[in-house]
């Protein structure tokens, strides 16, 4: 549970409405992203098994930035606690053979940087502020305030392709959690 942006308890539970459903065995795009390490990643040379966890916007204690109505959409309260619980479970993710984690949003670099150093993650973001992967994977979406933001998903890719899709996500804060427990008899 974060201090900062604590999960309330009444939050709206997502229901899977089948927009993640062509993702599973696609090869991911020639796509490169900017990650907060000031590197570009290229999405088709990820590590040999990577985790990519999509969230829409991380929350800032020094700014008012969650829109007005945020904790009514299903699944978009929690970016916060589930990068924290991909923090708290990323040693043993790479101990069951992820190669690497990266959480990815719309947001610019500059502001996920803020959130990676705050957060104190082992891992690094990668930002999709074009919409390059988004609209090549076709990731689902939603609107609030007239904004489009990416819902919340996971994938673990495995040499170029989509193995296994993580859609809907709920509690966020449990999810890492799920994704190790995935990996682990995956691996086996």
């Amino acid at each position: 549970m974060s201090k900062d942006f604590p999960l309330p308890d009444d939050l709206p539970v997502p229901e899977d409405d089948g927009a993640a459903d062509h993702l599973q065995g696609m090869e991911m795009p020639v796509v490169s992203l900017e990650s907060t390490d000031g590197t570009v990643v290229d999405l088709r040379a990820l590590p040999p098994r990577t985790v990519v966890y999509v969230y829409p916007l991380t929350g800032r204690p020094d700014r008012d930035v969650i829109p007005e109505g945020w904790d009514d959409v299903p699944g978009a309260r929690g970016c916060t606690p589930e990068s924290r619980g991909f923090r708290a479970r990323y040693d043993e993710l790479r101990d069951e053979g992820i190669g690497e984690v990266f959480g990815l949003s719309t947001q610019s670099t500059a502001y996920q940087r803020e959130a990676r150093d705050r957060l104190d993650l082992p891992f690094e973001m990668l930002s999709d502020a074009d919409r390059a992967l988004a609209s090549a994977l076709e990731l689902p979406t939603f609107t609030i305030e007239g904004d489009e933001y990416l819902k919340r998903l996971t994938l673990v890719v495995t040499d170029g392709r989509v193995e296994r899709v993580f859609y809907p996500i709920f509690p966020p804060d449990e999810h890492a959690s799920d994704v190790l427990e995935w990996v682990s008899g995956a691996s086996r």
